[in-house]
């Protein structure tokens, strides 16, 4: 596990559908050795209790540590932020990690982090990526998209950042719900950098 604060991975929960995708990513980040910075909005706290049988604590503390212990990992590894930190390092340019994920992202969010408006911890840790010109990847979760989406989306992805929506493909057979969540999670590792062995790459 690198020393380097720098390499550590900010991931963000939000009240989109798809709570799976945040908590299979989740798993595999730490699996792999990497420190996370973890916020969850409230909607999502209350999405991953209603698509899931994971029940969080209350505690960021304890939090972190139930979902440490979930992935097996130890709970230095994991840190759950609560939306109102702003004293913390995700809200500063000089102690940010590089790399940001949100995923679920909601188009609210979205919204949010284009026009700058930084009214969550969420929204500030990606807007100070984005002015740092490090990597965002936003997993979005919605369809149809509206124009005002997808204009949100385009101005985002000319800032720079990974605009990746939760499309799962089909032609590696999958055969199990479990196997579309890891099919956009393995692209979402890709572009965070992070080896995985979730699926065949194709042609391999």
């Amino acid at each position: 596990m690198s020393s380097d604060y720098r390499d550590d991975i900010s991931l963000a929960f939000t009240g989109a559908s798809g709570a799976q995708y945040g908590l299979r990513l989740l798993d595999c980040l730490l699996q792999a050795d990497r420190r996370v910075h973890l916020m969850l909005s409230k909607p999502a706290q209350v999405v991953i209790g209603t698509e899931t049988d994971v029940k969080l604590p209350g505690r960021h503390a304890d939090m972190a540590r139930f979902l440490a212990e979930r992935s097996g990992v130890t709970e230095e590894r994991l840190r759950v932020y609560g939306q109102d930190e702003w004293t913390s390092a995700l809200a500063s340019g000089s102690g940010a990690p590089r790399t940001m994920v949100v995923c679920p992202c909601t188009t609210a969010t979205v919204s949010n982090i284009a026009m700058g408006a930084s009214r969550s911890l969420i929204e500030r840790a990606a807007d100070v990526v984005l002015k740092e010109r490090h990597r965002l990847v936003l997993v979005i979760r919605e369809t149809p998209f509206s124009e005002i989406h997808l204009e949100n989306m385009l101005r985002l992805a000319r800032m720079g950042a990974i605009i990746l929506p939760a499309n799962p493909g089909f032609y590696h057979r999958p055969d199990s719900v479990e196997a579309l969540v890891d099919f956009v999670v393995a692209r979402t590792l890709d572009h965070l950098g992070v080896e995985h062995d979730l699926m065949a790459r194709w042609g391999r």
